[in-house]
């Protein structure tokens, strides 16, 4: 308990002896932490709303003719027994025509004096969740194009595709930008500790020389390391999170719909915690680097 007494006491001392490089160093690991948790949350929420889409995928058969009412039979039977279908559900013309009217809203005036057969009725076929990929969709296509009456499909995989090519763009930026910034932020912890290291040298060579041993000189250097560091990526969660509020939300919510608005979440509690361990980390690496030159010399 003494000596772990003494490591706080030493810590505490270290910082108020050179505020100015401490607040430097917090500084850095925050904006550095702060960035990565935005880019990440951006990324989450994103994958997040992508799946929530995906579930609405369908593939539509847009069918020329209407169907009698024994091969409609036929085809809903043979269409369900498909590995990859869910459920498959025929719209009629008039369906068609009553939902293009209720999309209208108060346009709806518009299709007064027209018919329900300028549309065209439809098999509207819902996907296993494990088939809601591009391979999936397409092997159900496959399979359909075996019957010679479809011929014409719809389904919105590859806007969803686009969509997985830009996520990927997303994390291969945020890796590479991450990557950077916790360099940036070791090598400044790294020389904040060696400034103040130059600056107690005489105190350190005189705790070696009356037999301190190395794990008892660095002890409370990596200590004010991991707490700059802890410290540091608190911060950081609070910046992220009032850029989530205050922009983010906000900004997303007035672009989506407001069911899609609401499916918008901060950061979860692993990745929160994931932060705080990696600023805890940072500090404490970026401390032991210049100590393990001190110790050699």
């Amino acid at each position: 308990m003494e000596r772990l007494r003494y490591f706080i006491q030493r810590t505490i001392f270290s910082m108020k002896q050179s505020p100015l490089l401490c607040s430097a160093t917090i500084g850095t690991v925050a904006i550095a932490l702060m960035l990565l948790s935005f880019f990440t949350l951006i990324v989450l929420n994103v994958q997040n709303l992508t799946k929530q889409w995906s579930r609405d995928i369908q593939v539509v058969i847009y069918l020329d003719q209407v169907p009698s009412q024994t091969a409609l039979e036929q085809w809903l039977e043979e269409i369900q027994t498909y590995p990859e279908v869910e459920s498959v559900t025929y719209v009629s013309q008039h369906e068609a025509f009553e939902r293009f009217r209720l999309r209208l809203g108060q346009n709806k005036d518009l299709l007064d004096g027209l018919m329900p057969e300028i549309l065209p009725a439809a098999l509207e076929v819902s996907l296993k969740e494990s088939a809601r990929s591009r391979e999936g969709t397409e092997s159900l296509i496959s399979l359909l194009k075996s019957n010679k009456e479809f011929h014409n499909f719809r389904y919105g995989q590859e806007w969803l595709d686009r969509y997985d090519a830009f996520i990927f763009l997303l994390q291969l930026t945020g890796s590479m930008a991450g990557g950077f910034l916790i360099f940036a932020t070791l090598f400044i912890i790294s020389n904040t500790i060696k400034l103040t290291i130059y600056a107690r040298r005489d105190e350190l060579e005189i705790m070696g020389l009356i037999g301190a041993t190395p794990m008892f000189i660095k002890a409370p250097f990596m200590a004010e390391g991991a707490f700059q560091g802890t410290i540091g990526a608190i911060l950081a969660l609070g910046g992220c999170h009032m850029l989530y509020y205050f922009f983010l939300k906000k900004g997303l919510a007035a672009l989506l719909t407001t069911a899609a608005a609401e499916n918008i979440h901060f950061l979860p509690l692993t990745v929160q915690v994931g932060v705080i361990v990696i600023g805890l980390l940072l500090g404490f690496v970026g401390s032991l680097l210049p100590l393990r030159k001190f110790v050699r010399v």
